[in-house]
């Protein structure tokens, strides 16, 4: 019996991935083996990437609401601890988009947890 290759397969998964290849420079956009090492790349840094993305924005949020603070005369520790125990239910992604935004609401709260 012949040997049975499914081409319309194997054809599918190659244009799946020179797909996922376009816009690349060079030989990564149109030559396989090299097109299906960068894709692969590419996604592992866009998985990891996903990750780092939080924490980039954690800290950024971080020195926005430290600088706030300690324009109205507090460290960011202090005032974090202060905003935990009076129970402001504010998180810091709104937290440093007032004290960018709205400094002057961000003055108000800062003086409330004094």
């Amino acid at each position: 019996m012949p040997r049975s290759v499914n081409s319309v397969a194997s054809r599918a998964r190659r244009k799946k991935i020179l797909k996922q290849a376009k816009g690349f420079f060079g030989r990564r956009k149109n030559v396989w083996t090299i097109a299906k090492n960068a894709v692969d790349k590419a996604m592992l840094y866009a998985y990891r990437d996903r990750k780092t993305k939080k924490r980039n924005f954690r800290a950024l949020w971080i020195a926005r609401i430290n600088a706030g603070a300690r324009l109205n005369g507090m460290s960011y520790s202090q005032f974090m601890g202060k905003v935990k125990a009076q129970n402001i239910a504010l998180n810091r992604k709104v937290l440093a988009d007032l004290a960018m935004n709205h400094p002057e609401t961000f003055k108000a709260i800062v003086d409330q947890v004094k």
